[in-house]
Order: C-alpha cells, then sequence, then structure tokens
C-alpha cells in the first residue's frame, strides 16, 4: 500500500511537533529542530523514510563520551518510525502507538507467521487483559543500536519484511508463549511476570527464543552437543542430524574424539582410515550450505583430545595457509586438555598421541572415558602411562610444548581453538552418576553429560523399514541472561530469577526438536544455563576497578547470590512439578555439590545455604544443570549493555553494520563512570582470570570466557596466561582476542 502526500504531511508535522516539545523543555534540542525543519524546507516531498534517518543522523553526529542520552534520542525517532509503519501496515493511527494486538495475532497467523496455539490457547478477554498491560513508555529504555538490533533481526513482519510487530509485542508474545502450558488459574500473572522481567530489560532470553518465541517455525534452544561414533553410519547419522538443528537456528558442538586416526585400520586393513579431517570437511559444508532461513550461515564447534593422532592437522585446520585440502575455515575448533598434558607442558616433558580404535581394540577400553578423579592422580593418567608402555599399541611422541606452541600460534592467527580442561569439568559435574562430558558446547559454557547414539538393528516389516537406536545423550542448552547493570541496582534479583527460571524451565517442554535424542535429552536432565552479561557495566556503576581485589571479592559475592537463588527457584519448581528424572544420586541429592563448594560450613550465609540443601534433600531440583555464562553479544546490544562477563573493547566506538555504521558508548558513560571503563587490550588478563575463577567457584557448568592480548605479546606470556587459567580451576577458555584479529560471534547464544 503507497503512502499519500497528505499522510507523508501530517507525519512531518508529527514529527516536527516532536522536536518543537523537546526544543522547547531542553535547548540543545534547537540546532536538531533547526536542522529539521531546514531539511524539510529544501525537500518539501523528502519521503519519511529519509527525513526521519536524517534526524537519527542528525542526533548520532551529536553524541559524545560526555553526552550518551543523544542516543536514547536518536532512539526515540525511529521508534515513532516503526509506530508509523507498524500502524501503515495494520491500519490504524500511528499517535496511538501500538494498535490492536489481537488483530495483529489474528493477521500473522492468518499469514503464517504466528504458530495459532497462541490463539487457541488465550480468550480474546485474556489477549485484550495482557495488551492493556503493555506500556509503551518502555520504548524509551533502548538506545539506538539496541532498538535497531531488534527491530532489524528479531520484530516478526510479514512475508515482505514489512513492519508488523513493535518491541512492546515482542516481549508479550514470548512471555506468552512461555508460559502458555501453565495452569489457568495462574497464568495471566506469571505472563505479566515475565512481561514485566523482558519489558524493563531486567533479563534477555536466548536468541532463537527471542526470534522464534510465538512463530509458525524455528526452535527455541541455543545449542546442541553431539557425539559421533566410530562408524560410518554412525557419522552420517550425525551429519543429518546436525543439519537438522542448524536448519533450525542452533548452534553445533561435536565430539569427535572417538573418531579413528587417519592410517588406523578398517576391518583389518591397516591404512585404510583417513581419519577426522575429511569428516570436518563435510561438517563445514553443512555450516556453509544449511543456513538458518537465509539469515546467517550454520554454527559449528569441533573437538578432539589432545593425545589423538590427528592433532596437528585438527589444530592447523583454520590456518590460512597451507593445503586447502585439509582446511576447514567455517568451523571453529575446540581441544579438550587434561591435567596430565598441561603438567608436562609445564615441565616440558613428552607427549604421546594414540589412535583411539587402536586403544579400543587392543587395550579394551576407550581412553576418553576416563578423567581424573583429583587434581594430580586419577584414572585418565593410569590408562594414559598404560597406553604409553604397552609395546605394541602404536604411539607418536611430541614435545607437549610444541603441540602448546601450535594451539597458541592457531589462537594468535584465528581466536581458536578454544580451550576445554576436561578433568576439572568432570570432576565438578553434578550428574558424574550419569555419565561423562566429553566437551563443550560452541561457545564453551555448556557442561552437560553426553554419549553416542548407536543403531540397535533395522528390519522390514509390513513394507516399512523400521531403524532401533539406543539414544545417547544429545546434549541440549537452553539460556537466558541476567542484565546485571540493571537488575542489580534495582535490587530486584529475588524477583527476577525465579521468573527466569520458570522461564527457562518452559522452553524444555515446548521445544520442538527435530531430533529425537536430543528431546528425550533435554527432557531427561531438564538442563537450563542462566547467565548474566553487563559485568564490566555494574564495576562502572558500583566505582569498583577491573584490576583489584575488589572486583575479584565482589564476582565472589555476586555469583554466590546468583547461584543459591537460581537453585532455590528450581527447588521450588521441583515442589511445584516434579523432580528432573535422574535427580536421584547425583550431587544434588548427595549434597555432594554443596558440600565441595563449602556452601554448608561456617559462614555467613551457611545457614541458608543449610536450609535450601533440606529443602532440596526432600523436594528435590526440578533441573539438573543450572548455569552457564554465554556470550550473548546481540541480546546484550538490545539491553543497552556490555556482552557477557567480558571488559569493553572501547569507551567510544562505530558498530559497524552492513550498510551502515553506528556510534556506540560504554554503557553509562560518564564523568563519573569513565574511570572504570578500560579498554579489554590494555587489562592485565591475570585479573580476569581471578574474577573468573571466583565466579566459576559457584557456576555448575562453565563460562565464556575470552582472553584479550595485544598482538605482540610474547608466546611465554600467553603461556602463562594459560597455565594461570588451568591453575585457577578455570573449565574452559573462548577465544584469544589478539589486537590483529577479526573474530565471528556465534549469535546462538547470544542471551
Amino acid at each position: 500500500m503507497g503512502t499519500t502526500i497528505t499522510e507523508i504531511e501530517n507525519w512531518n508535522r508529527h514529527i516536527l511537533s516532536i522536536l518543537v516539545e523537546k526544543a522547547e523543555a531542553d535547548e540543545r534540542f534547537h540546532p536538531v529542530y533547526s536542522f529539521a525543519q531546514n531539511l524539510l524546507e529544501q525537500k518539501p516531498w523528502i519521503s519519511e523514510d529519509e527525513w526521519v534517518q536524517q534526524i537519527i543522523l542528525d542526533c548520532l553526529s551529536r553524541l559524545n563520551e560526555e553526552e550518551i542520552f543523544w542516543t536514547y534520542d536518536a532512539a526515540h525517532f525511529y521508534m515513532e518510525y516503526l509506530y508509523y509503519k507498524a500502524a501503515q501496515n495494520r491500519e490504524y493511527s500511528y499517535k496511538v502507538r501500538y494498535g490492536n494486538f489481537y488483530g495483529l495475532l489474528e493477521t500473522l497467523t492468518e499469514e503464517g507467521i504466528y504458530n495459532r496455539c497462541l490463539l487457541d490457547c488465550y480468550s480474546v478477554d485474556e489477549i485484550h487483559q495482557l495488551a492493556s498491560k503493555m506500556d509503551y513508555h518502555k520504548d524509551q529504555l533502548f538506545t539506538y543500536i539496541g532498538i535497531r538490533t531488534l527491530a532489524d533481526r528479531y520484530l516478526a513482519t510479514d512475508h515482505h519484511k514489512n513492519v508488523f510487530e513493535l518491541p512492546q509485542e515482542r516481549w508479550m508474545i514470548i512471555a506468552m508463549q512461555l508460559m502458555i502450558n501453565e495452569p489457568k488459574e495462574s497464568r495471566l500473572k506469571l505472563v505479566e511476570e515475565a512481561y514485566w522481567a523482558l519489558s524493563n530489560l531486567y533479563m534477555t532470553v536466548a536468541t532463537p527464543t527471542l526470534s522464534n518465541a510465538g512463530k509458525n517455525y524455528g526452535q527455541l534452544s541455543s545449542c546442541f552437543i553431539d557425539t559421533v561414533e566410530d562408524s560410518l553410519q554412525g557419522i552420517f547419522d550425525s551429519n543429518t542430524d546436525i543439519a537438522n538443528l542448524s536448519k533450525n537456528g542452533g548452534g553445533i558442538g561435536v565430539y569427535l574424539g572417538k573418531i579413528r586416526s587417519r592410517g588406523s585400520a578398517i576391518k583389518g586393513f591397516v591404512g585404510a582410515s583417513s581419519g577426522v579431517l575429511p569428516w570436518m570437511k563435510q561438517l563445514n559444508n553443512i555450516a556453509v550450505s544449511v543456513d538458518q532461513l537465509g539469515q546467517r550461515k550454520g554454527a559449528i564447534c569441533v573437538y578432539l583430545d589432545i593425545w589423538h593422532k590427528d592433532i596437528s592437522s585438527f589444530l592447523d585446520a583454520k590456518l590460512n595457509n597451507g593445503d586447502e585440502r585439509y582446511r576447514t575455515h567455517d568451523l571453529f575448533t575446540g581441544v579438550c586438555l587434561p591435567d596430565l598434558f598441561m603438567e608436562q607442558v609445564e615441565i616440558r616433558g613428552d607427549w604421546y598421541l594414540f589412535d583411539p580404535h587402536e586403544i579400543r581394540q587392543v587395550m579394551g577400553y576407550s581412553l576418553e572415558d576416563y578423567y581424573d578423579e583429583t587434581s594430580g592422580s586419577g584414572s585418565f593418567r593410569t590408562k594414559y602411562w598404560e597406553c604409553v608402555q604397552h609395546e605394541t599399541l602404536s604411539k607418536t611422541v611430541v614435545p607437549a610444548i610444541e603441540i602448546m606452541k601450535s594451539i597458541m600460534k592457531s589462537q594468535l592467527e584465528t581466536g581458536g581453538p578454544f580451550v576445554f580442561y576436561r578433568d576439572e569439568v568432570n570432576r565438578k559435574n553434578p550428574n558424574k552418576h550419569q555419565g561423562m562430558i566429553y566437551s563443550s558446547n560452541l561457545c564453551t559454557e555448556i557442561m552437560q553429560n553426553q554419549s553416542t547414539t548407536n543403531i540397535i538393528t533395522q528390519y522390514t516389516q509390513d513394507g516399512k523399514i523400521i531403524i532401533e537406536k539406543q539414544p545417547g545423550d544429545f546434549v541440549v542448552c537452553n539460556l537466558s541472561s541476567i542484565n546485571l547493570g540493571l537488575a542489580v541496582p534495582a535490587n530486584i534479583l529475588e524477583r527476577l530469577i525465579p521468573i527466569q527460571v520458570r522461564m527457562l524451565d518452559n522452553v524444555i517442554d515446548l521445544n520442538d526438536i527435530p531430533v529425537l535424542q536430543a528431546k528425550l535429552t533435554n527432557q531427561k536432565y531438564r538442563a537450563i544455563g542462566l547467565g548474566t552479561f553487563g559485568w564490566h557495566h555494574l564495576l562502572a556503576l558500583k566505582k569498583i576497578k577491573w584490576e583489584s581485589e575488589d572486583a575479584v571479592q565482589y564476582a565472589d559475592r555476586l555469583y554466590e547470590k546468583i547461584a543459591f537463588l537460581t537453585i532455590q527457584a528450581s527447588m521450588e519448581l521441583a515442589k511445584e512439578k516434579g523432580s528432573y528424572p535422574v535427580f536421584k544420586g547425583s550431587e544434588w541429592d548427595t549434597g555432594e555439590y554443596f558440600f565441595r563448594k563449602g556452601y554448608l560450613e561456617n559462614n555467613s550465609s551457611s545457614c541458608a545455604w543449610d536450609r535450601l540443601y533440606k529443602d532440596i534433600q526432600q523436594f528435590g531440583m526440578r533441573n539438573g544443570y543450572l548455569m552457564a555464562v554465554a556470550p550473548n553479544s546481540s541480546t546484550s546490544i538490545i539491553a543497552g549493555s556490555k556482552a557477557s562477563i567480558d571488559p569493553i573493547f572501547h569507551k567510544f566506538y562505530a558498530e559497524e553494520k552492513k550498510d551502515y555504521k553506528i556510534p556506540v558508548t560504554a554503557p553509562d558513560l560518564s564523568p563519573a563512570t569513565t574511570w572504570y571503563y578500560k579498554s579489554a587490550y590494555f587489562i592485565d588478563q591475570k585479573w580476569s582470570i581471578q574474577q573468573n575463577a571466583a565466579r566459576q567457584k559457584h557456576i555448575d557448568q562453565s563460562i565464556s570466557f575470552n582472553l584479550y592480548v595485544q598482538n605482540t605479546i610474547k608466546a611465554k606470556d600467553l603461556l602463562e596466561l594459560h597455565l594461570t587459567a588451568w591453575k585457577s580451576k578455570l573449565k574452559t577458555t573462548y577465544y584469544v582476542r589478539s589486537t590483529s584479529s577479526i573474530l565471528e560471534e556465534c549469535d546462538s547464544c547470544s542471551s
């Protein structure tokens, strides 16, 4: 539908009236008003799109480190533009800002954008009641880059990309979707509570939930982890599963450690195997060709054990030089490091590489199935030295430091491989009674039990082919994050976390995962990943320097509080809805989780922990895994804060999009906070490691933790950072972000 001249004139007058009001209230707006008026005189028939964009650009041109309010003014004018376009498409007056909510649901359901369940499960009266709770004034909370990111990528449009849904409607639809199966007598109250949390930007949901909730396509979970069986059938079955998940918006972690190495035997024929690299090439092709509705290519990270014979070619796979037949530029890589390897690196000892298939044949066990139960001793090193000393088992010996050099060289060139400290992860696994953790997900924050899916039998019956499989643990992660910069100063964690945990728990039952073993695993552990973002934002508001013991101690206190409230919320849900199926025998059940962390010792909070532990013994836990800090880069932008637990890059910079640049400042930058914002690349990373070690004590899974280094860093200094991270009991490290590297971001874990 075209726009008439009269409509444009009315729109122009509307925007001018807003500028007049602003200029009368604040003289700083006089130049913007004059600019807009002059532009209109020069181009009387300027399109509404171009005119408002010019006003926005004029506002942003005035943005600086001392006047960050211009980003909110630019967002205000962009919101007015969205109101105008939505009103045109939905046929109501833009001056009311938000139109008929029920009408929106009807229209986009008929177009196949929304899922019919919203109209089927909520009555007309309920929808009108919820619509009355929406507050368009909450749109004023957005920065310009925040609202542009939300509008460009997440708000529902029709099939022609025309504006229909507005921000408060997205928040309400997410809340309605996630509470749809709650008891009717309490459902509306829970929807309102979820809307409160989302609309105030106190929290964000993961990108797939933000984008797909209420819609007729896509799924709600962020990431998945598959464990590939060492057989042709198992490998290709995995490829199919991974492609289906990638298509629906999931980031994938893939553990390849069980696959035999290059030159291994197949059916007794020595030298027949081509190793893991060809299968990595297959996954690389899936990542490129199975995109997510054209929005972005798939995102896959492959993990391999450091003792695997193919480790050298694996570490070279992302480098820009060398034989392209052995390069997988579109995959991310991660290495699984046991304590023993780091010890050998430190003493400059030898390291032995093996073929996992040959170990299974000769030794009768799988080396990857073991870990060191305590620091310095345990099953893995016992089995490893048995393999080293076995006379007939083939092995390659390499100085451990040379492998570490290859890791660091690749990290400085490509940002990866990511590092997974497998012994520490498994020692701290609260569900070790049910299995083993071999690797992490794409963004290194998820730590959950894994196992392969195996075909039991296949046969024909009544003209059909029947395939029976023994499902393995195919990890699913459901993410959401607290906006520390808003939620902590507002003192609302006690109210926020229970609704956040409920929302996450409901994702598990609502999600239609196309891979059945993932669906079963999701139900088995009911795993969630509650995380945080805006840590540097919060430190600046609290006037705490990053490089200080105060920051380390504050991280310890704050994340213990978040852990307590999250565990308590899961217990309360178990009281209401029942425990996760394999709760019995877990460390939540036995209390080992609480004793190991020292929560039940004599300290200021031990009484509260003691009561919570007794409640868990009585009522159980709803979720087997609870906390994980994801990168959440895009959703933290929407919420006007800083991603994850990272320091800022710059106080003032330009965010580059495909066809425009947006000036951005550090959150709440002011003369009072500026001294507490130091660039990541100039921060002593050992302080960051100390902070992360403090919060890791309280997080049952892991943290997407980046190391920031200058491109001139010496190898010994980077090695020292890795050794410090390992000795500090970190479970993983994510990117090594060098000043010379340009790194791709994973959107799936953004929460």
